[in-house]
């Protein structure tokens, strides 16, 4: 097996790599298609995905069209489905100094997941170098533009 690292999805990574109109599109994409990299979503990064995409703003699509999207993005090299089979005290103990409100929540479940599974979480959000501290800043990779 390759030590290549593989990568989790944010929510607001995939959202903005799924999305051609997404102001961070093209700063996501260029990381995505920098070279064969293996990367996954699980139920958590696909339901935020669902929620946003297709929340009622001007511009969002359909639920039938965002289904389509992460159908669409199966078919890319790489890609992993990661089911999360542990629970919350599983996955966030080991954040749990470090957790202080109810907007970390999925955050948290992301980044315990990737700590479990030995993957780095992609993300556009700097709140979680934070949550992951000095610990799990492995585990964190930060795009910005």
């Amino acid at each position: 097996m390759s030590n290549a690292a593989r990568y989790l999805l944010d929510v607001n990574v995939l959202y903005a790599l799924a999305l051609e109109g997404h102001a961070h599109h093209h700063l996501v994409t260029d990381w995505f298609n920098a070279s064969d990299r293996q990367w996954a979503i699980c139920a958590f990064t696909e339901a935020g995905f669902l929620r946003n995409a297709t929340a009622p703003r001007l511009g969002q699509i359909s639920m039938s069209a965002a289904t389509s999207v992460l159908h669409g993005l199966t078919r890319h090299p790489g890609y992993e489905y990661l089911p999360i089979t542990a629970d919350w005290r599983t996955l966030c103990g080991p954040l749990f100094p470090r957790l202080y409100g109810t907007k970390q929540v999925t955050d948290a479940y992301l980044l315990g997941l990737a700590i479990k599974e030995g993957m780095v979480l992609v993300t556009m959000d700097k709140g979680l170098l934070h949550l992951a501290g000095t610990e799990y800043k492995s585990n964190v990779m930060l795009l910005t533009v």
